[in-house]
């Protein structure tokens, strides 16, 4: 039996409350992580105002790195000790959609971990007798989180907790996109709309793939800033600027042959469409809520243009969570600018209200701090 510390929804629209958490004993594929570092991200956010619907009480996160504390019976290549990053898609392997090569749709993962539960059906954590529910089969923002073993991918112990955890959602799908997903060929041009932690994922992704020219758009002018710092040429997004003229102005009139929509808005996957030049390469990276609808103006998207959904960048995590880290490790990686606050667990709030303003990048909860 495990008790620890972690911060708790109890409610929607409701703050974040530190309360003790328990775990008994672990099932068969279960790997128990001492939580070192937990990103926020907007999902989180999503979850605690309503648009993201998940049973309550719950203990969010899903960026999450660690230490393997102990394993459940059957759990192969693990051992206590080695350093671990949490993913937030852990899947079966053997079912339809694992079959087909597509662990994202992995069906008891889309089964269960709507319902707050792990691959089994069933949660771990308890507080004072209450089921408490998982997030995205991960629960980062604590103390401990128990994972099973297909979540829990072994990262070099030379990269900090800190920096690691950041792999485990915002780097790898803003990164995977470009280099998994697209995947951006040599040479091209690339344009990257919303310069948060995603799109400056997606900048870094183009230029380790080798793109030409590197386009970040953005509306404010410390994001664009940012932006140029992560690879971007040049950047663009001011208010009362025609963006779409400017990237076309750049790109021969064309449009951009890769064009990656990371901001999150109705302008901005319509701003997609319109800069992507006739048999070009779309891919949605932010989201809206669930029910809203898009429109796009239908000529933005005739040309042999090619519109791809991907919500964490063609992951195959053991195969790119330590390619990832090493790139860190041999500076080809920005990782500690992403990094804009480090708050201890009793401070999580602080850093849900400085995301709703829209401050910083990424705030990395010290569990332990």
């Amino acid at each position: 039996m495990t008790e620890f510390q972690a911060a708790v929804l109890p409610a929607v629209g409701r703050a974040l409350e530190i309360r003790t958490i328990r775990i008994d004993a672990l099932q068969p594929g279960d790997v128990l992580v001492r939580i070192m570092a937990s990103g926020l991200c907007h999902t989180d956010l999503e979850v605690i105002e309503g648009s993201l619907a998940y049973p309550m009480p719950i203990v969010l996160g899903h960026e999450g790195a660690g230490v393997v504390e102990a394993i459940g019976a059957g759990v192969e290549g693990l051992k206590a000790g080695d350093h671990v990053v949490a993913s937030w898609n852990p899947h079966c392997g053997h079912c339809f959609y694992c079959e087909r090569d597509q662990p994202i749709l992995c069906e008891p993962f889309t089964y269960h971990q709507p319902r707050g539960h792990l691959l089994d059906g069933a949660s771990r954590l308890t507080c004072e007798n209450t089921t408490v529910h998982h997030f995205s089969v991960v629960s980062s923002h604590a103390q401990y989180a128990v994972l099973p073993q297909s979540g829990a991918i072994r990262v070099p112990a030379e990269i900090p907790f800190d920096r690691a955890c950041l792999i485990g959602c915002g780097v790898m799908t803003g990164v995977g996109a470009a280099t998994r997903v697209a995947p951006v060929l040599p040479g091209s041009t690339v344009a990257v709309i919303g310069c948060g932690a995603v799109g400056l994922n997606a900048i870094q992704g183009a230029r380790l793939a080798g793109a030409g020219t590197v386009i970040g758009i953005d509306k404010s002018q410390s994001r664009r800033e940012i932006g140029a710092t992560f690879g971007a040429d040049s950047t663009i997004g001011e208010t009362g600027e025609d963006v779409v003229s400017l990237v076309k102005e750049a790109t021969g009139g064309r449009g951009a042959d890769y064009v990656f929509e990371a901001a999150g808005s109705e302008a901005g996957f319509r701003l997609g469409a319109e800069i992507t030049r006739p048999g070009g390469n779309l891919v949605f990276l932010g989201k809206v809520n669930v029910s809203q609808d898009v429109a796009f103006r239908w000529g933005a998207l005739m040309g042999e243009k090619k519109i791809v959904r991907s919500s964490y960048g063609g992951a195959r995590p053991r195969r790119d969570f330590p390619w990832l880290a090493r790139c860190y490790l041999e500076g080809k990686l920005k990782l500690d600018e992403l990094i804009t606050a480090r708050l201890p667990l009793a401070k999580i709030n602080d850093g849900f209200a400085a995301m709703r303003r829209g401050e910083g990048i990424r705030t990395v909860i010290l569990p332990w701090g």
